[in-house]
Formats: C-alpha cells, structure tokens, sequence
C-alpha cells in the first residue's frame, strides 16, 4: 500500500471517530475509538508502541511510546488540545527519526473540523 494510499485511509477513519464523538473528549478516547475504525478497516496497527532511544552505541528505554504504529510504515501522534504547538510537531518528527519511519501525521481532535486539525510530514 502506498504511503498517500494509507495516510488517506487512516484519516478516513479518523474522521468517522471525530463526527461521531466530536471535540473535547481525551487523547485515550480517541485512540481507543481510532483503534477500533482500524481494526474494522482491515489496517494493521501497534497502539502504544514502545520507542526506545538510539544514543551513541547504546539503546535506552526511556518510556517514549508512539500512539499509533500503522502498518510499519505510518506513526499517528493523536492530540486532543486547544492548538497544536511546535513541540507537538517536534515530538512527530523525532518519532518519526527514531523509528526510521518516513511518514507521519498529527492529528488535534480538539476542532470543530477534524481537517483542520489534521498536519502530514516526511522525512
């Protein structure tokens, strides 16, 4: 599956999650209620998947755990906030460094319209 092809059926999904729920839920709810669209989509996910830290010659598990893992080949960092930050974005991508995974989206469920809570990057 292509990364466009993925990264559109995974914010289906997310859609569906936040026109039934709404905003101003928790971050937990959402990932558990997103978890469930996958499971129904046929999408393959890790929730909560550790992510250690590469330092110099050493691996250290230092609690670090990406919301969601999609297929391998997709991290979904989940926020539910008033806005997005810069540090929510930084977090994205140095998950994204770390697991060498090139695609990523954050997703703010805290809007009156998902889409404009919803950022994609590369690497």
């Amino acid at each position: 599956m292509e990364f466009d092809e993925l990264s559109s059926r995974v914010i289906g999904c997310a859609i569906e999650v936040h026109r039934i729920l709404g905003p101003g839920l928790l971050e937990s709810t959402y990932e558990q209620c997103l978890a469930h669209e996958l499971r129904r989509h046929g999408i393959k996910f890790q929730v909560q998947y550790p992510q250690p830290v590469r330092y110099k010659d050493i691996q250290l598990d230092c609690g670090y755990r990406i919301d969601l893992l999609i297929e391998n080949q997709l991290i979904v960092e989940l926020k539910s906030v008033e806005m997005i930050k810069g540090i929510h974005e930084a977090q994205l991508l140095t998950y994204m460094k770390l697991a060498d995974i090139k695609v990523g989206l954050l997703i703010n469920f805290n809007n009156t319209r998902l889409k404009d809570g919803i950022q994609r990057f590369v690497l």
